[in-house]
């Protein structure tokens, strides 16, 4: 089976695409939970016009991939879930929006709790410590809002220019999609 990567920076993980897991799972949780929940949340950066997301599996263990650099994500916000098995060590680490890394002089370290989630901007810089012990797999989800990137590409900074692609691409549409007025109240 054809096996892409799930980002540049992760050798060892999986697209849930890939899966078929798109349809049946992370579209349902994208549109029924996270959406409405972003769109409280974070209603400055495109949480309530999400139309689209990369999810994918990734896997850190000793002898693989151990931590992660300093980043920003290609979305407009992030979930990243600690799906599972036994490890120490790895503690997420943030910094502010598009900062370059030696700003990060004391960043914020949250300890990655198996079960739990972390929610935030994807433009804000981030990256995980190394793994002491064991393997850790997160489940990441890049959630995308057309609305906000076909202004302004997340990655470059620009008006983006598009080519044609398969599926969910990058996130971008040719066309602006179609907006309600809702309270963000309710």
């Amino acid at each position: 089976m054809p096996k892409g990567r799930p980002n540049t920076m992760n050798n060892y993980g999986v697209l849930l695409h890939e899966l078929g897991l798109d349809e049946p799972l992370v579209t349902p949780l994208r549109e029924r939970f996270l959406q409405p929940l972003m769109a409280l949340l974070y209603p400055d950066c495109g949480g309530g016009w999400l139309d689209s997301h990369r999810a994918f599996v990734v896997k850190y263990a000793l002898g693989q991939d151990r931590e992660l650099g300093c980043h920003y994500d290609n979305a407009e916000l992030t979930l990243n879930v600690a799906l599972g098995k036994a490890f120490t060590g790895g503690a997420l680490y943030f910094g502010g929006l598009f900062q370059v890394p030696s700003a990060l002089a004391r960043p914020l370290e949250v300890e990655h709790m198996v079960g739990q989630g972390i929610l935030h901007r994807g433009g804000q810089l981030h990256g995980a410590r190394p793994l002491g012990t064991g393997e850790r797999w997160n489940l990441i989800v890049w959630l995308r809002a057309s609305a906000v990137r076909n202004r302004l590409c997340p990655m470059c900074c620009r008006k983006p220019d598009l080519v044609d692609d398969e599926g969910f691409g990058d996130g971008f549409t040719r066309e602006e999609p179609t907006t309600v007025d809702v309270c963000a109240l309710t």
